[in-house]
C-alpha cells in the first residue's frame, strides 16, 4: 500500500536489543493530505539514514505494511514503512508547436521593399 505525505514530525528514536540483535525504531507523524486533512503515524525499523534525511514540511511517497497485533487482550494497528520517496516535482507541460511558427519572441522583420525587375 502506498500514500503521498507531508513530514508533520519526527519522533525520537528508540532503541533495544532483542534475540536478533539490536535494533531501533522511529516514529514519524505524517499529514495526508485530502478533504480532511489526518494524520498517520508510521514505524521505521532499523532505517536510521532514511529517517534522518526526511524534512520536516517536505512531501514524499510512502510504501507501508498494515498489520494488526494482539496485547492483553487489546488490538494495536501496526502501520511499518518499508519504502520511502521524495515526490517528484512534474516538470511543466510545453505545448506542441509547429516547426515552421515563428516564435512569439523574434524580432518583428523590416518591411521589404519591393524591386520590380519584371519586364512589361
Amino acid at each position: 500500500m502506498e500514500f503521498e505525505g507531508v513530514v508533520f514530525k519526527k519522533l525520537p528514536a528508540v532503541q533495544g536489543e532483542s534475540a536478533r540483535g539490536k535494533w531501533v525504531r522511529q516514529d514519524v507523524v505524517f499529514e495526508v493530505p485530502g478533504e480532511f486533512t489526518r494524520k498517520t503515524v508510521v514505524t521505521f525499523f532499523n532505517k536510521e539514514d532514511e529517517v534522518a534525511s526526511l524534512q520536516e514540511g517536505a512531501t514524499y511517497l510512502v510504501s507501508i505494511n498494515i498489520d494488526a497485533r494482539e496485547y492483553n487482550g487489546r488490538w494495536f494497528n501496526d502501520i511499518r514503512a518499508w519504502r520511502i520517496q521524495p515526490k517528484q516535482v512534474e516538470a511543466p507541460q510545453m505545448a506542441p508547436q509547429d516547426e515552421y511558427a515563428v516564435p512569439a519572441s523574434a524580432p518583428a522583420m523590416p518591411p521589404i521593399d519591393e524591386v520590380d525587375d519584371m519586364p512589361f
